[in-house]
């Protein structure tokens, strides 16, 4: 593997998929909602999380990290990985009060391999979620050289594979056993935060007919019980309006200049980080008090 191409070179699956904008400016969001039902992944981000009141600052500058990594030569993302791999050796903890079935006192850390699967998961799910829905169907082969890459992507951060689906059908049968199952439970924090980073994000652009199909987007995109533990709805009306916007995204992709379809999301992220600052200069409240969480820890 050259080092000036990195870990995922061209040709890479990963890298392919990861590079259409219509993946890279909606994974994220959509990832971190599905990856709050685990309240030890939740809350272990948040106790450690220095920008926890400008959730778009930190969604931003960790998709500016991937994409280092994922388009970026050996050296950029070695970089990063050292600088991730800091920052998570001092997240560990425990629980400070029950969340669904896990009691107060269970414990949390960065490190743990099972946690990091949890970690990747929502964002492998998402970028295929929407490459499929917005680009094309991927065949099995395809989707199991992807989940073999994104194993890869989570074993540079220290993940196990060992903990992990080998196959995607095997990943299919545990993320949507996960959503699915018990353990599944978004915490009151969890609740707010998520609904903020998926529906709320700041933009400079003309905010109500985009944000209204951004949305519609996001929650349509969201597996059933991930949306009834959010209290989003959904009606036939709006899966009809849906499946309206992906035929229009679809029929206008062959007129779509390729530059715009594909490449790097980095302006579109700074373009979020900069409405984010000017929203709270002008008031706005972050959507969890950082004082009240801390006070809990």
């Amino acid at each position: 593997m050259s080092a000036a191409h990195g870990y995922f070179p061209p040709g890479s699956i990963l890298r392919r998929i990861q590079r259409e904008r219509a993946v890279g400016l909606m994974y994220g969001q959509r990832a971190l909602g599905i990856g709050a039902i685990d309240p030890r992944n939740f809350v272990g981000t948040l106790r450690h999380d220095r920008s926890a009141d400008r959730p778009f600052h930190r969604l931003v500058a960790t998709g500016k990290m991937f994409e280092a990594i994922f388009f970026g030569n050996r050296a950029q993302a070695d970089r990063v990985l050292e600088t991730v791999h800091r920052m998570h050796t001092a997240v560990r903890g425990e629980l400070p009060e029950d969340a669904g079935t896990f009691p107060a006192g269970t414990p949390y850390s960065a490190l743990d391999s099972e946690l990091m699967l949890w970690t990747i998961a929502p964002m492998a799910d998402s970028a295929a979620y929407f490459y499929e829905t917005f680009v094309r169907e991927l065949s099995p082969a395809e989707r199991d050289a992807f989940w073999a890459e994104y194993l890869r992507f989570g074993e540079l951060f220290g993940m196990s594979a060992a903990v992990a689906p080998r196959t995607w059908g095997e990943f299919r049968e545990y993320f949507d056993a996960k959503v699915n199952g018990p353990d599944a439970h978004l915490t009151e924090e969890a609740r707010i935060v998520g609904r903020t980073v998926m529906l709320e994000i700041p933009t400079s652009a003309p905010r109500r007919p985009a944000m209204l199909v951004h949305n519609l987007v996001l929650r349509g995109s969201l597996p059933p019980r991930v949306r009834e533990l959010y209290g989003l709805g959904w009606t036939p009306a709006d899966a009809a309006a849906l499946r309206a916007v992906v035929a229009g995204v679809r029929g206008a992709r062959p007129l779509t200049p390729r530059a715009v379809r594909r490449g790097s999301c980095a302006a579109q992220f700074d373009d979020v980080a900069a409405a984010e600052r000017r929203r709270l200069r002008n008031g706005w409240k972050p959507p969890i008090d950082l004082a009240q969480t801390a006070s809990r820890s």
